[in-house]
């Protein structure tokens, strides 16, 4: 099969990319700079706008980052990523396609791991801010009820479990760039 160049739009009836081969065109065109739009209509072709969403999220593990001073109003965000970022997540689905990682592990697909990363760390503090406002309400409740101590005890509950919501997203952001 003929190797097509990133950003080469490939015929109607070409088959979809995995998730590692669009992450690894989304990373490829970025390495010389592309606008949000250009990726959406070089993949278009090969995979869904969802697919290519989720190419382009899990490339920002991989050291994708927007130049904010570059957005233009048509063509969307302006993404770059280092070529050293770019040659480390080559050098990592290397090793997850040839499967030298050993004999004895499965194989493994690097997108599918990244993204359930993210889905984990989504529902993480979807959970606690859950918790926050639950406690809140129920303290106020408790409050309007009569029940002043336990209103605070909630309350308290839900100032410490929305301290620790904001640590975990400062966290996640810091992780997910």
């Amino acid at each position: 099969m003929a190797q097509v160049s990133p950003g080469v739009a490939q015929p109607v009836n070409a088959p979809l990319l995995s998730p590692l081969d669009l992450t690894d065109r989304v990373l490829a065109m970025a390495t010389t700079g592309v606008y949000r739009q250009s990726v959406f209509e070089a993949l278009g072709p090969v995979a869904t706008r969802r697919q290519i969403r989720d190419a382009i999220a899990q490339a920002k593990q991989f050291g994708l980052y927007t130049v904010s001073a570059l957005r233009d109003p048509d063509l969307g965000t302006y993404y770059q990523v280092e070529t050293a970022n770019y040659a480390s997540f080559q050098a990592a689905s290397k090793v997850l396609v040839t499967g030298a990682l050993g004999p004895g592990l499965p194989p493994t697909d690097l997108a599918d791991q990244v993204i359930a990363t993210h889905r984990a760390l989504r529902a993480m503090l979807t959970t606690v801010a859950a918790i926050t406002l639950g406690l809140g309400m129920l303290g106020g409740w408790c409050l309007l009820d009569g029940h002043t101590q336990m209103g605070r005890g909630l309350w308290l509950g839900a100032v410490v479990a929305g301290g620790l919501w904001s640590v975990q997203r400062w966290i996640a952001r810091r992780a997910l760039g």
